[in-house]
């Protein structure tokens, strides 16, 4: 992907000190001090134009959230986008933060136990095998994933790419990882307003493509409310209906 920049771009960055990360690194391990509380943080790897986490952190503002993408003038479309969807609003942009990096390296800026949740927008396939190592979802990055987030951590993963997707979920597989809410066509039965589109999803859903989408537990405590809420949704198909009781006595004493 090339971006050609306006000129000035970096001034115009370097003068959005409040939003823009340009020297994320020197924060590992330090961005709750970097948002002034201790919420859960956020972060979405390859933010793309912004709309993503631009959105969620107006819809959530007592949740942290940081943009990561390794082109600048991406960093400015986002940082524009951010900013538009806020005027008028009176909602401050306290608990978003838009960082320069490449995150091939995200170890670099993240520290362990860091992140609650991680973000994979439309990433770039790499369709051919020999690049497979490149993919976001191959072993080696997810290795990374696991270390930088908490105990509650939680990767969601959504994508256009039949390969892709099937070859994520046997990366996740292969690890041991726990999977729910797996949906090779997110929007089958209409748009899903529940969630936050992409710039990408969007165009796709109007192009009637499908969305694959994917939730992976990480942390112990997240893959123990998964569990317990399974428990929840068996024990209650196993309890009769009340109304269904009745009327079999009822037959039984007719």
């Amino acid at each position: 992907m090339r971006l050609r920049g306006r000129k000035g771009i970096r001034e115009a960055l370097e003068a959005q000190p409040e939003l823009i990360v340009l020297n994320p690194a020197d924060y590992k391990g330090k961005w709750h001090e970097v948002f002034g509380n201790d919420r859960p943080i956020y972060v979405e790897l390859g933010m793309g134009k912004g709309r993503f986490i631009s959105q969620h952190s107006l819809l959530n503002p007592n949740i942290n959230y940081i943009g990561v993408d390794m082109y600048d003038e991406l960093l400015r479309r986002a940082a524009e986008k951010a900013i538009g969807a806020r005027e008028g609003s009176g909602v401050t942009l306290a608990n978003l933060k838009l960082a320069l990096f490449n995150i091939e390296k995200i170890e670099d800026i993240f520290a362990a136990n860091e992140l609650e949740r991680i973000y994979l927008n439309f990433s770039d396939p790499w369709p051919k095998k020999r690049h497979a190592r490149r993919r976001l979802t191959h072993a080696n990055f997810v290795h990374k994933y696991i270390e930088i987030l908490n105990d509650r951590g939680e990767i969601h993963f959504k994508t256009d790419s039949r390969s892709l997707f099937e070859f994520s979920l046997n990366s996740f597989a292969d690890m041991g990882l726990r999977m729910r809410n797996i949906s090779l066509d997110l929007h089958a039965e209409g748009l899903r307003t529940d969630l936050v589109l992409t710039e990408y999803e969007s165009k796709f859903y109007e192009r009637g493509v499908n969305i694959h989408r994917v939730e992976v537990m990480i942390g112990r405590q997240a893959l123990e409310e998964h569990v317990c809420q399974l428990e929840k949704q068996r024990e209650q198909a196993q309890v009769p209906d009340a109304n269904e009781e009745d009327g079999a006595l009822a037959d039984e004493e007719a």
